[in-house]
């Protein structure tokens, strides 16, 4: 594509103007040339064949009829006034009505011609009617002319754009418009062994053919070149930035394992690690060992081991004189990763020290005068850690929880806490599926953790109706009497937070008369409730003095009660199925069967059923993932919106998975043997690139 010609703002385009062009970048965000091409049809209507009469019936979408007009009347007056029609062909009859614009349609109708018929059809007292169809004359030169034999493409439109006669067909002929002046001046971009590889058909062809496709086999070709060529670029982009990194960055080379990996590891660890922790272990390690800054990322459910596959790589780091840090988003999750490394190992052994805004000033000092001196050997906490305040003697290794929490200067500001750039290990439970990792996280390296660790059982997940809820309090006080404990989660949704106020309120009044006092006792933690409540009320619970936590809101409960065997979700089907998950995961945490009861209503969505089927059907995270990203669209999983790399014109991670591969695969083998781009064969690649430093963002790379 030439840049020159395509950067031309959209005012310029013949048919255009200052004010339909001011409409266009309101509504539709087309700024340019390059704008208006990329604005893709959403579907095709086909207008591939004409039908019969005879043939139509009401189920049909929108088809073509050729049939002679010979009759119309006006009937009726004021609101009820219509125009009504007559045409028919060799095998029929068929009413055509207009309730709106019927002067201007009588004037443009001329009886006994033959039309081209275009709309919708119905039936109306058994006869086949078209409400407001398009008509144009027949002749055979105008539907060679006019395409009529295609598939016709369908824009989206706005009704402020409608006002501008930018309907979609007012924007169809904005297209045609653009591609008749500069189809000419879009020019390949991918190198012809490429083409030739994959059997993708030129640029220049797929863009007019995934505007007006003739037929649906060309339209197919089309989609899959400018699929591709998006994934490709994309994974180009990232691959590029991680071949730089790479470059640029030099990392700190840990040298050994040695005295207290091997202690921990040895006289402390108080459970044999999965295969899958000794494999992550081994990749950190041999990461460490390149002399390239690492980058790394950790994914696993709830539960796997993510934690001491952190601090065994942090005690490798400490071996080789280094400091090390782990920044969590919140301090409820800051707490849990240091009372979780605190039970792992003590101060005698290493020191451990926590940093969050609700550390008092004393405490501060301390860790400050530690870090600086280099005593300070691990430090747990959340974004406190990257003040300018705090500064490191030696930091080399970081763990970075839930990185999408994260903005990117805020981990930068981590890098920059010593001379040579700390090796990062980035760690997230919530398990995303691999062409959304490959795209979000596709300049990083990436490790699973795809086991639980031995003697786990995996929580059995049942779905209760309404009906069955004395089933479900029968089952707590089975419970209860084994020693267990239960959490009780009820849905928070902002707009209606008063009504999730009363459902909680009238589940603690039936609870309170299914579990009487003093026999059994309720923690409550609701979003009305002030810190120092919910705080006391969660030690409670964690110490054993209440059975059943009941709580309107998520975070809450992002406690570790391993004696907590039940989990039971009110209103689930107002939960995604990734809440779902990690709600599921709180429990399963000691050696005991745990279970996930599933609450709903009897009438569920198509969607609904879906999500806690899924759930009673699997524990596994990844395949949950998959199924939520089907249902929701990769731009709604958790941490996706804010990425922007998401803005996708015409691929689908959801359906485009084997494209993404092959785009990725083949960008990896051009960086092996050409990781300058150039190659003569590559120069097409290179010109992109320099279109990227010539300031162009890099959905703009033509």
């Amino acid at each position: 594509m030439n840049n020159r010609h395509f950067q031309t703002p959209i005012e310029y385009l013949k048919g255009v103007g200052v004010s339909r062009a001011e409409v266009l970048k309101k509504e539709l965000q087309i700024f340019n040339f390059e704008d208006l091409l990329k604005h893709f049809p959403y579907k095709y209507i086909d207008r591939t064949r004409f039908y019969k009469i005879k043939n139509l019936n009401a189920d049909m979408p929108h088809v073509q009829v050729l049939a002679r007009l010979t009759s119309y009347e006006i009937i009726g007056e004021k609101r009820t006034k219509r125009l009504v029609a007559q045409a028919n062909d060799e095998t029929g009859t068929i009413e055509l009505v207009w309730f709106q614009g019927i002067k201007w349609v009588e004037k443009s109708i001329i009886k006994g011609k033959v039309y081209i018929i275009f709309g919708k059809p119905g039936f109306f007292n058994g006869k086949a009617q078209m409400p407001h169809p398009e008509m144009e004359l027949y002749t055979p030169a105008n539907v060679k002319r006019n395409g009529n034999l295609t598939l016709q493409p369908a824009y989206n439109s706005t009704e402020k754009l409608k006002q501008y006669s930018l309907d979609s067909k007012g924007l169809q002929k904005l297209v045609a418009s653009l591609l008749e002046q500069h189809l000419k001046d879009i020019h390949e971009n991918l190198p012809q062994y490429i083409l030739n590889k994959f059997k993708l058909t030129d640029r220049a062809t797929s863009y007019r053919n995934i505007h007006f496709p003739e037929n649906a086999t060309v339209l197919h070709e089309a989609r899959y070149r400018l699929k591709f060529e998006e994934l490709f670029f994309l994974q180009l982009k990232l691959l590029k930035n991680k071949l730089l990194r790479t470059q640029k960055f030099k990392g700190n080379i840990f040298e050994t394992v040695g005295h207290y990996f091997n202690d921990f590891y040895h006289n402390r660890l108080p459970f044999e690690l999965t295969n899958a922790q000794k494999r992550v272990l081994k990749e950190i390690r041999l990461d460490t060992q390149r002399g390239v800054q690492m980058n790394r990322l950790l994914q696993g459910d709830v539960g796997s081991g993510k934690t001491v596959v952190a601090l065994m790589s942090m005690l490798i780091a400490i071996d080789n004189g280094f400091q090390t840090c782990i920044m969590a988003p919140t301090e409820i999750l800051a707490n849990q990763h240091y009372h979780t490394i605190k039970n792992l190992i003590d101060d005698t052994f290493i020191p451990v020290a926590l940093l969050t805004g609700s550390v008092s000033k004393k405490a501060r000092k301390v860790i400050h005068e530690q870090l600086e001196d280099g005593s300070l050997k691990i430090l747990i906490g959340t974004h406190a850690l990257i003040e300018d305040k705090v500064q490191y003697k030696n930091l080399g290794f970081v763990v970075i929880d839930e990185q999408h929490r994260f903005g990117v200067e805020q981990r930068a500001k981590l890098w920059r806490k010593n001379t040579v750039p700390p090796h990062i290990l980035v760690m997230t439970a919530t398990p995303i599926p691999r062409t959304l990792a490959m795209t979000l996280y596709g300049d990083l390296d990436v490790s699973v953790i795809d086991e639980l660790p031995a003697g786990r059982k995996p929580i059995q997940t049942v779905h209760y109706f309404e009906n069955q809820r004395l089933r479900m309090f029968g089952f707590m006080k089975q419970e209860i009497a084994k020693g267990r404990q239960i959490y009780v989660v009820y849905p928070l949704i902002n707009e209606s937070e008063k009504l999730d106020l009363k459902n909680l309120m009238d589940g603690i009044n039936t609870m309170s008369h299914e579990f009487p006092l003093p026999q059994y006792r309720i923690s409550i933690v609701h979003g009305k409730m002030t810190a120092a409540e919910k705080d006391f009320e969660m030690q409670r619970f964690i110490k054993g003095e209440t059975h059943i936590m009941v709580a309107t809101t998520v975070i809450e409960v992002g406690v570790n009660v391993p004696n907590a065997s039940v989990m039971i979700i009110e209103n689930a089907e107002r939960f995604g199925l990734s809440q779902l998950h990690q709600l599921r995961g709180r429990v399963g945490r000691g050696a005991d069967q745990s279970y996930c009861i599933l609450m709903s209503g009897q009438k569920l969505s198509h969607d609904g059923r879906i999500r806690l089927n899924t759930m009673v059907k699997t524990n596994n995270g990844f395949e949950i993932a998959e199924i939520d990203m089907q249902l929701r669209g990769p731009g709604n999983i958790e941490g996706t919106q804010q990425s922007g790399i998401l803005d996708l014109k015409v691929a689908d991670l959801t359906t485009d998975q084997e494209i993404l591969s092959q785009a990725r695969s083949c960008v990896e083998d051009i960086f092996e043997k050409d990781p300058l781009l150039a190659l003569p064969e590559h120069q097409v690649l290179n010109l992109a690139f320099q279109a990227k430093t010539d300031g162009l963002s890099w959905d703009k790379i033509s």
